[in-house]
């Protein structure tokens, strides 16, 4: 896990720009930095690479690295977690290796097998740079669902690309105007790269499962995208359930065996739910040792996930470390914009901070490497969003009988229905149908349309599934553990956005996901005889929760109308907000009953996200600096 940097033009880029781009993103890499920068075909290269040392600890890992017979060079982010089959394939062919990093793997597979023949053999989050000298090109490329991000741009003749927002508006070096669909998005939603899009104008994103190769020798800058991953949405339900189960538990494990592989110290973020708790399971049967837990707790008897935590510690006779996240409500500002300088972008929950600070508390207990347990609820459908859906394509089908039963099992079961929430929920509905009287947008935002979040009208639950996966939940999720994490230079791990993972649950029948009364239904199944049962059929579901809605209600609000509403504030400046609109609706939702009304607390904290990363990131914003 590091950073990386490039540029690619006619001429030398410019040094003190460059040297500031470089530092700005320093906590990706804190044990090494290196930069190449020379001429390759008719243009010039400048590469750079803030090291976070996880596998291989020697100078023999570090970057850029150069192939000794071709010349080529690689800078990479991230991790290739099969490294191990993969040197052994090359090895047989008869390539010879150095040292022992993922990296050098990497680049001597691009060299032998090709750029379009490897991708598809990685098991792995990445970005990287690969100039490839014998062909005079540069490939720039992300992994499957863009765990490692990559941001690119286009001025003139030259091409400016890095692993963060910040580094690329340093390069640029000046203001860039905002991009006003982006920034609806993120209101109307509280989501992030739903697109290659980005808060600024002509600053993209890669698009995960694409590579993108610039031509060196050619006159005018040009590159060209082409895919190497599509995921399939081709229902398999040729295998019966038991046999998928053991299938899905194989498959499981072998993700937690190779996100295990580390020469640093390895922890696993436990909550108490299923998603983290089958992690750990899994680590356990596979005899993995010293291993860390570590876990959120509070105070709170309604947030504390400590019963359940101790559950499986004690099954599995493992200890736990336990961090009280109790953040004081003075504290939470200067909290938020720590956090939303390392997050690119505004956050849109309180739990985002509770990350933070996580992170915070993995690097005071030594551990750099992580496994989390995000991505499970979008491949097994373990959100309530998705009995709706799933219900709502029945009845559409009209297969009225199935929808009956289906919703009949909830009903018995307790796990969804009874957790179900207007505010949250109205957002899926049609955009006519969640309209305001009070409507809260400013004019920069009036004549823009929004997307959709809700089930299309001839989308299958699994079709919806895969928006999820590629553009509207997974996409954020990834933006905030990569971020989060990296602001303290820790590394995330994902078992559940394992490749195969994704290919057999995105086209598993709905029945196996959702059955009998219960979300994630086979991998339930799967993990029934390594957990104890109180957390396999679990029927609440919190994950990282705080009284949110009513620190905005009550210890929040006068700081929030002063600090941040002011007639002043830049979301009413540049018109994004509607001022009146937004205190009257503030005013509504401070007189609804907890857990109760109409309004998503979202509604409030959208707009206060934003106006703290438009502070923060001021200097960067045209007009604003």
């Amino acid at each position: 896990m590091c950073g990386i940097a490039g540029t690619i033009g006619r001429g030398l880029t410019g040094r003190k720009a460059w040297e500031s781009a470089c530092s700005i993103q320093s906590h990706r890499g804190p044990d090494g930095f290196g930069e190449w920068q020379g001429g390759v075909g008719g243009r010039h290269v400048a590469l750079a690479h803030q090291r976070l040392s996880i596998l291989d600890l020697s100078e023999a890992g570090s970057q850029p690295m150069i192939h000794r017979q071709t010349g080529s060079i690689l800078v990479f982010n991230g991790e290739i977690y099969n490294f191990v089959e993969l040197r052994a394939e090359l090895e047989v062919d008869g390539v010879h290796f150095d040292g022992h990093s993922d990296t050098e793997v990497l680049l001597r597979g691009l060299e032998y097998w090709g750029i379009k023949a490897t991708l598809p053999k990685l098991n792995g989050m990445w970005a990287f740079a690969w100039v490839d000298q014998r062909n005079r090109n540069i490939h720039l490329s992300r992994d499957r669902t863009g765990e490692k991000p990559l941001y690119y741009a286009v001025r003139g003749q030259r091409m400016y690309f890095s692993s963060e927002l910040k580094t690329m508006l340093t390069m640029l070096d000046e203001p860039q105007s905002l991009n006003p669909r982006v920034i609806l998005e993120f209101l109307e939603f509280g989501l992030l790269d739903i697109s290659h899009k980005t808060m600024f104008n002509g600053i993209d994103l890669l698009t995960p499962g694409v590579i993108l190769t610039v031509g060196l020798d050619s006159p005018e800058l040009q590159y060209t995208e082409s895919p190497y991953w599509v995921c399939s949405q081709e229902i398999r339900d040729g295998i019966g359930f038991p046999a998928f189960v053991d299938q899905l538990r194989d498959v499981f494990f072998r993700s937690v065996r190779y996100r295990l592989r580390s020469d640093v110290p390895v922890g696993i973020l436990l909550s108490g739910g299923l998603d983290s708790s089958s992690i750990a399971g899994a680590a356990k049967y596979i005899g993995a040792d010293n291993l860390k837990l570590l876990s959120a707790v509070s105070d709170d008897a309604r947030f504390d996930e400590s019963p359940f935590i101790d559950s499986v510690v004690r099954h599995l006779d493992w200890e736990v470390t336990k961090v009280r996240l109790n953040q004081r409500p003075e504290e939470i500002f200067e909290h938020m914009e720590q956090a939303t300088w390392f997050m690119d972008a505004p956050i849109s929950s309180f739990s985002y901070i509770a990350h933070y600070l996580l992170m915070r508390e993995a690097r005071n207990q030594g551990i750099t490497v992580i496994l989390s347990g995000q991505g499970a609820d979008e491949l097994l459908c373990g959100y309530r969003k998705y009995l709706g859906f799933y219900v709502q394509g029945l009845l559409r089908d009209r297969h009225f009988a199935r929808a009956s039963t289906v919703m009949a099992q909830f009903l018995h079961n307790r796990t969804i229905i009874n957790q179900f929430n207007w505010a949250e929920a109205k957002r899926y509905l049609p955009a006519i149908l969640r309209s305001r009287s009070d409507h809260t947008y400013g004019p920069a935002l009036n004549e823009i349309s929004t997307i959709r979040v809700g089930l299309d009208k001839k989308a299958s639950l699994n079709d919806r599934q895969l928006l999820d996966l590629t553009s509207l939940s997974v996409p954020t999720l990834n933006h905030t553990e990569d971020r989060m994490s990296m602001a303290w230079s820790r590394e995330i791990r994902l078992p559940f956005l394992d490749p195969q993972m994704i290919e057999m649950l995105i086209t598993a029948p709905a029945e196996y996901k959702l059955n009998n009364g219960w979300t994630k239904y086979s991998l339930r199944c799967a993990m029934e005889p390594f957990l104890p049962a109180e957390i396999v059929w679990r029927k609440d579901k919190k994950g990282f929760i705080n009284p949110q809605g009513e620190w905005l209600k009550n210890e929040l609000h006068d700081d929030i109308l002063g600090r941040y509403f002011h007639e002043d504030a830049y979301i009413f400046r540049l018109g994004f907000m509607n001022r009146r609109a937004l205190l009257e609706l503030y005013r509504k939702y401070v007189a609804q009953e907890p857990e109760k009304g109409t309004i998503y607390f979202r509604e409030i904290f959208n707009p206060l996200g934003l106006e703290i990363w438009l502070r923060r990131y001021s200097p960067f914003i045209s007009g604003l600096a």
